[in-house]
């Protein structure tokens, strides 16, 4: 049997990304809580989030769209996976804690603020997460602009999302971009 290189490529960016949700979930996470999501978006899904983006970009951005979202949603389209990692936005109950500035939980959701630990949570897995790609040599960036989209399009309801595509390409798709926002 013989494999072409598109086809080995596509099957390893498949088992980093598989590595990568496995280190999101391996990652420590703050008052013991695991409230931390994953989801792997190919072929037709990673298109129709490269679009959503484009209209997130203009709606967000106007004519100033191409500089950031419709340059990363152009990267969406030439990688050949995105790992969406993505941490509930519900309040731990921590005491004696106020890292969101609050005091405690109960101001903190009384005044619509999220918990500071899902963002260190966030972080941390999404840290391990690339990490983990590394490890295997595979390209990938870390975009707020995918997490903004994916949080609009349903996937899971009260999450935040980072979204990070990966690539395995000859040259690094996510350098040397063109195009740089303000």
């Amino acid at each position: 049997m013989m494999y072409e290189s598109e086809y080995m490529e596509e099957k390893a960016a498949l088992q980093t990304a598989a590595k990568m949700c496995a280190a999101t979930r391996t990652a420590p996470k703050g008052h013991g809580k695991d409230t931390l999501h994953t989801l792997v978006l190919t072929g037709d899904e990673k298109e129709r989030l490269a679009q959503k983006m484009e209209e997130v970009g203009l709606r967000e951005m106007g004519d100033k769209m191409p500089t950031w979202y419709g340059r990363d949603a152009n990267n969406i389209r030439r990688a050949q996976a995105v790992v969406l990692i993505g941490a509930d936005k519900k309040h731990r109950g921590v005491p004696h804690c106020g890292y969101c500035g609050f005091g405690n939980c109960s101001n903190c959701e009384n005044s619509g603020a999220n918990c500071a630990f899902s963002y260190v949570d966030l972080g941390i897995a999404v840290s391990s997460a690339v990490t983990s790609a590394a490890a295997d040599m595979v390209d990938c960036r870390i975009m707020y602009s995918v997490g903004k989209t994916a949080s609009e399009m349903g996937y899971t309801d009260d999450v935040l999302w980072l979204g990070i595509p990966i690539s395995i390409s000859g040259k690094n798709i996510f350098f040397d971009r063109g195009i740089f926002h303000d």
